[in-house]
């Protein structure tokens, strides 16, 4: 049986059996509804609890995580109690030790796992385009992961967490979007589905400006069958990336910040960071996003001009979207039969611990 891989992000979980040139077989929500036991179906549908198990890519809610891996494995992939496999998970950058070392736990005592392996996703990012070196650019629905990658180790000291993602652009267009039409009720989830269909961003901060003043507008149909038109808003969420004071963030944008991480490693290995970079996460697939970064990179006053990196053809569509979880794939096809992982013998005889000396 082949391992399993999975990438629990803020939003979606990817998960499935490690084939490296294929997309993963679940991606589901990761937010869950918790229905109170003691209420009837129709009472318990008005006061259904909304549970995050992962915030900001972090493991928050280990019980709910644990019933929605439990769901995964089981229902979704078909493992048998008694006859677990092996599985690896892709950790976002700067995960605290103490959060690796109760996931393992949780593995190995609550499911019974055979094998374990983890490793950072910047890493497993690179390895899905075939890099062991490189940048990547990290936007996902609850943060921004700038990480710097030098043959497969993250460079901890030169990467940078950014609190900033999907969730924060999809808030803000509900504020763009409720000035227009402050009679309208929009839910978070009509305006995330607007936020995907729509959200775009400018050729430069010139454009930018221009649209400002004068921007097409779309229109769109509401579930309750009302119309609103989509114009501005649109632009100003692609462009809270590259100008973070629209958030009334002091930061400066997602370029200058790679630039920064950079600037900030040995100049011997600019070369081959500045040449391999790789843009991933559901929030970096918005509509002219690659485009501007790449003019912007090309425009860096520096001599550090990040220049990014496409897919090769043979690996799916939308690789941008879970390429974490293909890299995983990617060395799940390697550690495991090459005996590199935490066996169950390893976790009984050393416990957690065993996870900072075996992986990353």
């Amino acid at each position: 049986m082949e391992a399993v891989v999975v990438d629990a992000g803020s939003k979606l979980l990817k998960a499935g059996f490690a084939v490296p040139d294929h997309p993963p077989s679940m991606i589901i929500p990761t937010q869950m509804k918790c229905l109170p036991a003691d209420e009837t179906s129709t009472e318990a549908s008005l006061h259904e609890i909304i549970i995050d198990p992962v915030v900001r890519g972090f493991i928050s809610d280990w019980d709910a995580m644990e019933d929605l891996l439990d769901h995964v494995l089981y229902n979704g992939l078909g493992w048998e109690i008694g006859n677990e496999g092996q599985i690896l998970f892709a950790d976002p950058l700067s995960t605290p030790k103490a959060a690796r070392e109760q996931l393992v736990q949780l593995m190995f005592e609550r499911f019974n796992i055979s094998g374990f392996y983890a490793s950072d996703q910047a890493v497993l990012s690179l390895y899905a385009i075939g890099r062991i070196s490189g940048c990547t650019v990290d936007i996902g629905h609850g943060k921004m992961d700038i990480a710097t990658v030098i043959e497969g180790a993250v460079q901890q000291i030169s990467s940078r967490r950014f609190e900033l993602g999907g969730l924060d652009l999809t808030n803000l267009l509900a504020q763009e979007l409720g000035k227009s039409y402050p009679l309208v009720n929009l839910s978070i989830s009509d305006v995330e589905k607007i936020k995907e269909q729509y959200a775009c961003c400018a050729e430069d901060d010139a454009a930018y400006e221009k649209l400002q003043l004068s921007c097409p507008e779309e229109q769109h149909t509401l579930p309750d069958g009302q119309v609103i038109k989509i114009g501005r808003a649109r632009y100003t969420v692609g462009e809270a990336l590259f100008q973070p004071s629209i958030l009334g963030l002091q930061a400066h944008g997602v370029v200058e910040q790679l630039v920064h991480c950079i600037s900030t490693v040995s100049s011997e290995n600019h070369r081959q960071l500045l040449e391999n970079t790789v843009l991933c996460g559901g929030t970096a697939s918005m509509s002219g996003f690659e485009d501007r970064f790449q003019k912007e990179a090309s425009l860096c006053s520096s001599a550090i001009r990040p220049c990014v990196v496409k897919p090769p053809e043979y690996m799916p569509e939308n690789l941008s979207k879970f390429s974490a979880w293909v890299g995983g794939a990617i060395i799940a096809k390697v550690v495991f039969p090459q005996n590199q992982h935490v066996t169950k013998a390893d976790y009984d005889e050393t416990g957690p611990s065993i996870v900072h000396r075996k992986c990353y």
